[in-house]
């Protein structure tokens, strides 16, 4: 199964999302399941293992509780098959960064001039929109 078929399903999804801070027993990933999709604790242990036979997860045992992780070769595969696209929005992350290097200096130029010293509004829309086009604030 191709990584992106194995992530194309919602629930598997979730899962990877619950397991990726750390270990979490099979029971806790069908509790949540459960109640956010509600669907049986058979039907959860089916995405389990497809995600374990596809190395997406790894289950661990102890005692009786088997202890969910995720396991980076599924991953490795999913990232390595993206990278091939990165030329489609590599150079537009890097124009999004440039620009919000410039509105923040402007901003900081802004705040410089007026005496006003560092300004504890977040950046942002109402932020930007407080600046007019000479480089005074509204208030």
């Amino acid at each position: 199964m191709h990584a992106f078929d194995v992530l194309g399903d919602p629930i598997r999804r979730r899962i990877l999302e619950i397991v990726a801070e750390g270990e979490v027993p099979a029971g806790e990933v069908a509790r949540v399941v459960r109640e956010e999709f509600g669907i049986s604790q058979p039907a959860v242990s089916q995405h389990l293992r497809v995600l374990r036979e596809n190395g997406f997860a790894s289950a661990r045992a102890e005692g009786a509780r088997r202890l969910y992780s995720v396991d980076a070769r599924g991953v490795r595969d999913a990232y390595e098959w993206l990278s091939g696209f990165e030329r489609f929005w590599i150079p537009r992350m890097a124009a999004l960064d440039t620009e919000l290097a410039r509105g923040l200096r402007g901003r900081r130029h802004v705040m410089h001039e007026a005496g006003s010293g560092e300004d504890s509004r977040p950046l942002g829309s109402e932020a930007a929109a407080a600046v007019d086009t000479e480089g005074e604030t509204d208030g």
